[in-house]
C-alpha cells in the first residue's frame, strides 16, 4: 500500500527515517552568545546553563591552552611571563579563530553536550552588520566545535525576543544592548530589522576607562579583572 513501509509498519510522529531505523529528536537546541566578555549557553528546555567570561589563558612556550572561563580569567594580570590570559574575540567578532574554536567546544562540552548521541543544532549571536568574512568564521567555529548545523541571529533581534518585545507589530520597537566589545542600537518592527547599528565599544572601554582613572588620580595600577569588579559595584 502506498505511503506503507513493508510489514504494514508506519514510521511514528517526531522519528526521522535513516537506513531502517528511526532517530529520535533527542538533541535539544543550542543558543550561544559569544560576546567579547562573557559566553552564554542556553539549552532548549533548561534555560542558561553556563555563563562564564570568554577568557583563554595559553602556556606561550607550548601554545597548550593552561585553562578556559572563570579559571582563565582569575589569571589576568596574575601570571608568569610564559602563561598568557587572552580574549580570542574583539570588539564582538573573532580576532583569533583555533583559540575561539577550543573554548567554544570546551563551553559546548561543559555544559552537557558530550552526553548528547547526536550533534546539536547551535545557534550563536552575531553583531548586527558584521561582514561576511566574520559571519563565516563564527559559523566555522561552531561546527568545528562540534554542532550539526550552525546558525546566526544578530544580536538585536535575540535581545529584543529574549525581553518579550512583540516586534511583529507594525510599529517601532528601539533596542540597546551594550555588551562588552560593542554596543548595538536597532529599530525593528514587523518582524525584522528596520536600521541598525554597531558601535565597537562596550563595557571593556568602560574598565579601561578605569584602570586609566586610577593609575592619573591614585599612581596605583590595578588590572582587568579589578576594573571590571569596580565597575559592576559602582554600577
Amino acid at each position: 500500500m502506498a505511503g506503507q513501509t513493508p510489514g504494514g509498519y508506519k514510521p511514528c510522529p517526531g522519528r526521522k527515517q535513516s537506513g531502517g531505523w528511526a532517530v529520535f529528536n533527542l538533541v535539544p537546541d543550542i543558543g550561544v552568545d559569544l560576546g567579547t566578555a562573557t559566553v552564554l549557553v542556553y539549552v532548549k528546555g533548561k534555560g542558561i546553563v553556563l555563563r562564564e567570561p570568554s577568557v583563554v589563558a595559553i602556556n606561550r612556550d607550548t601554545g597548550r591552552i593552561i585553562a578556559v572561563g572563570e579559571e582563565a580569567r582569575a589569571m589576568l594580570g596574575r601570571t608568569p611571563g610564559n602563561i598568557v590570559a587572552v580574549r580570542p574575540l574583539r570588539e564582538g567578532v573573532i580576532a583569533d579563530y583555533d583559540v575561539t574554536e577550543k573554548m567554544l567546544r570546551y563551553f559546548l562540552e561543559k555544559a552537557g553536550c558530550r552526553r548528547f548521541f547526536f550533534k546539536p543544532r547551535v545557534m550563536v549571536c552575531i553583531p548586527a552588520g558584521v561582514t561576511g568574512v566574520e559571519e563565516r568564521a563564527v559559523r566555522q567555529a561552531a561546527m568545528q566545535a562540534g554542532a550539526r548545523q550552525a546558525h546566526v541571529i544578530e544580536e538585536p533581534m535575540a535581545a529584543a525576543l529574549g525581553a518579550g518585545l512583540d516586534i511583529s507589530e507594525p510599529s517601532g520597537s528601539m533596542v540597546v544592548d551594550i555588551g562588552g566589545g560593542t554596543t548595538e542600537v536597532a529599530v525593528l518592527s514587523l518582524g525584522g530589522i528596520v536600521c541598525a547599528t554597531s558601535l565597537r565599544v562596550g563595557g571593556d572601554k568602560f574598565d579601561e576607562a578605569i584602570v586609566r582613572y586610577i593609575r592619573r588620580e591614585y599612581n596605583l595600577m590595578i588590572g582587568e579583572r579589578t576594573a571590571e569588579e569596580l565597575k559592576i559595584e559602582v554600577g
